[in-house]
């Protein structure tokens, strides 16, 4: 039997796997989540022999189950390859008491690789295996990385287009230059004069839009997402916690059956949540806890059960986290709802409408597998400082938010639970930020050189990610309003 994907706002909306990755969201404005979360058939002991491609086949063909064999492991096996400048695909390294999920050494050095490098090749196996015959447009909005991980994915990809929104003074001047010099001929980068959660509210209505989704069918055209809202995005990032539990497993770091923590740097919580579904798989994990930054919209649910976007939207040095609409909580809300569609679409539509909502007292109890924390600006770069200080080890802006949060966490409740923290980020992404916290003096201006000082202090190589944007010249410069969102797109596909 395959596993179907059902709708959070409508149960009657069902599909099957590859049906879900091509509509990337459901056309009631849900999110697609699987009618029930498989079990690692596998046992730990296996699962530590593998390599992360075998054991990425062996998590996604239990949600993907439409795929055939041959099919999975084609996909598998063109995403995690030498784009990866590590054969581990994603790295564990202990320092000090803590253990450091290094996600960043794939093309674009930030995590959002680890799903985004497959992605392209699940969407285009799902169009055949559907029949699709009109040109697939991956239209996306990004805080930061996405943007660079879904082009460098979807770049001359045969039957694709990409066109992605960036919040234009909203991300880091690396992030910015990797979008805008984004060769291929399919792409399109557009800065828009607003923040993140304008680019996806923009990005979310156009999907939404019956009469624009009439008119892309008409010109030979269907949208998909590359954002985390796609199952397809969101799948492969639950193999990276059943591979690094696994690892600690082989390298008898755990005993059999040991619980441990994860720390993970949140902004739209698709990659918690993908934590979250590995432990309903059964990865013994304790608890998950979600570090924010000041935009501390997710902790103060977790300490309150009540989500409000009705804030200040702050610009902070971990730019990828500054959202206040994070749309992967959506399906934890079903899940804590238990499977309500009709109480999670009551919920979200208060949020579109006044901004904010309330969860149950019932609910609030299934949400014991999390714990929120959250970090300034200030604690972001003294937590850079102190691990680069006392362990001569480099961490970026993002990763160090969830290293103040673990130290908060031990600190107010004195328990030693064997921890994972999620790096999500080379330090060279954020280098400008990164040399400020350990104060380094005369920093340069140029990224490039910055990068070339922050070499010298780390003793690691510059990635190749940041050497091919030197020089790089600048192929997208489309800046538009907000309201210009779908006009811009219009324009780009010459909608008649």
């Amino acid at each position: 039997m395959d596993l179907m994907y059902k709708s959070t706002r409508d149960s009657n909306n069902r599909v099957l796997a590859s049906q879900a990755i091509l509509q990337g969201l459901s056309s009631d404005g849900g999110l697609y989540v699987p009618e029930n979360i498989p079990v690692l058939k596998k046992s730990m002991e296996e699962l530590a022999e593998m390599n992360y491609q075998e054991l990425a086949y062996e998590v996604m063909k239990l949600f993907f189950t439409d795929f055939s064999e041959d099919e999975l492991k084609d996909c598998i096996n063109k995403a995690y390859d030498d784009k990866f400048d590590t054969s581990e695909i994603a790295p564990l390294r202990k320092v000090g008491q803590v253990y450091y999920l290094e996600l960043f050494h794939g093309a674009t050095i930030a995590f959002k690789d680890m799903a985004l490098s497959i992605l392209p090749h699940l969407l285009t196996k799902a169009a055949k295996k559907n029949n699709v015959e009109e040109e697939i447009v991956i239209l996306t909005a990004t805080s930061g990385d996405t943007g660079k991980a879904a082009l460098a994915g979807f770049a001359d990809v045969e039957g694709t287009k990409i066109i992605v929104f960036y919040p234009k003074d909203g991300v880091s001047k690396v992030q910015e230059k990797q979008m805008v010099t984004q060769k291929g001929s399919n792409t399109s980068v557009i800065g828009i004069q607003g923040n993140f959660d304008d680019a996806q509210t923009g990005v979310k209505e156009m999907f939404n839009n019956k009469e624009l989704a009439k008119k892309m069918l008409q010109n030979g055209y269907r949208f998909s997402s590359a954002n985390s809202i796609n199952i397809g995005r969101l799948v492969p990032q639950i193999v990276y916690y059943v591979y690094s539990y696994a690892t600690l497993y082989r390298k008898k770091q755990i005993s059999r059956d040991e619980k441990i923590n994860f720390v993970v740097p949140t902004g739209n919580f698709g990659n918690i949540l993908a934590g979250y579904y590995a432990k309903q798989m059964g990865v013994p994990i304790n608890k998950l806890i979600c570090a924010s930054n000041e935009n501390k919209v997710l902790f103060d649910f977790f300490q309150t059960g009540r989500y409000n976007k009705n804030r200040e939207f702050i610009l902070t040095t971990s730019p990828s986290m500054d959202i206040l609409v994070s749309s992967n909580l959506e399906r934890l809300i079903y899940h804590i709802a238990d499977e309500d569609t009709v109480k999670t679409a009551e919920l979200m539509k208060e949020l579109s409408t006044k901004g904010s909502y309330e969860v149950t007292e019932k609910m609030r109890e299934k949400l014991k597998d999390f714990v929120g924390g959250w970090a300034s600006d200030e604690e972001t770069a003294q937590a850079i400082k102190n691990i680069y200080d006392n362990d001569d080890y480099l961490i970026d802006t993002h990763t160090a938010v969830a290293c103040h949060v673990y130290n908060q966490y031990v600190s107010e409740t004195n328990e030693m639970t064997k921890s994972i923290i999620v790096s999500t980020a080379s330090p060279y992404k954020f280098a400008d930020s990164v040399l400020r916290a350990i104060n380094e003096e005369g920093i340069p201006e140029d990224d490039y050189e910055q990068a070339k000082v922050l070499q010298k202090l780390s003793s690691v190589s510059i990635p190749k990610a940041v050497e091919e944007l030197n020089n790089a010249p600048i192929l997208h410069n489309t800046i538009c309003e907000v309201r210009k969102m779908q006009d811009t797109v219009e324009k780009i596909l010459n909608l008649n």
